[in-house]
């Protein structure tokens, strides 16, 4: 029974893909929470972008 636990404890080799899938999760954390502390500045600055194009010379909407 130990020798198998020593087994289970040595065994490395699926790791790397924990390290990756960690470093993706909070990667994933960070931009969710940059973009609710600046979301009002991200919509404002899609607003404006739409408002720009929406009065461009020769647009025929």
């Amino acid at each position: 029974m130990q020798r198998e636990l020593g087994k289970f404890v040595q065994d490395e080799q699926g790791q790397g893909l924990v390290e990756y899938a960690l470093i993706v999760a909070l990667v994933a954390i960070a931009l969710m929470s940059i973009m609710v502390l600046f979301r009002n500045g991200i919509g404002n600055a899609f607003n404006e972008s739409k408002n720009r194009l929406n009065n461009a010379p020769g647009n025929s909407y």
